[in-house]
């Protein structure tokens, strides 16, 4: 199983990666940070400065006519890291 699910690509992740190079990524749950890094630094050839991870709690889902309660989302993990200095990621560089 891989490591890595899938880059976070929202606004406020942009607008970090642009000014601060930080970068998230949805991970494995039950993958730790050493093996969190290895795999990015592997995969993309970086090198990272610090790495925070946090779980995700799923939210309730509701129907909007009855107001009943019909289900929960996924739990997932999200890991955000700071490159070092003189490295950059591009995730839109081969589109």
């Amino acid at each position: 199983m891989s490591i890595l699910v899938k880059p976070l690509i929202t606004e406020k992740m942009t607008e970090q990666g642009e000014t601060l190079s930080k970068f998230g990524f949805i991970v494995d749950r039950n993958a730790t940070k050493p093996e969190i890094r290895k795999a990015l630094e592997d995969f993309y050839g970086i090198e990272i400065n610090s790495l925070n991870t946090m779980i995700v709690p799923g939210k309730s889902k509701t129907n909007r006519k009855t107001g009943q309660v019909s289900g929960r989302t996924k739990i997932y993990k999200k890991a955000i890291f700071t490159l070092k200095e003189g490295f950059s990621l591009d995730f839109f560089e081969s589109i």
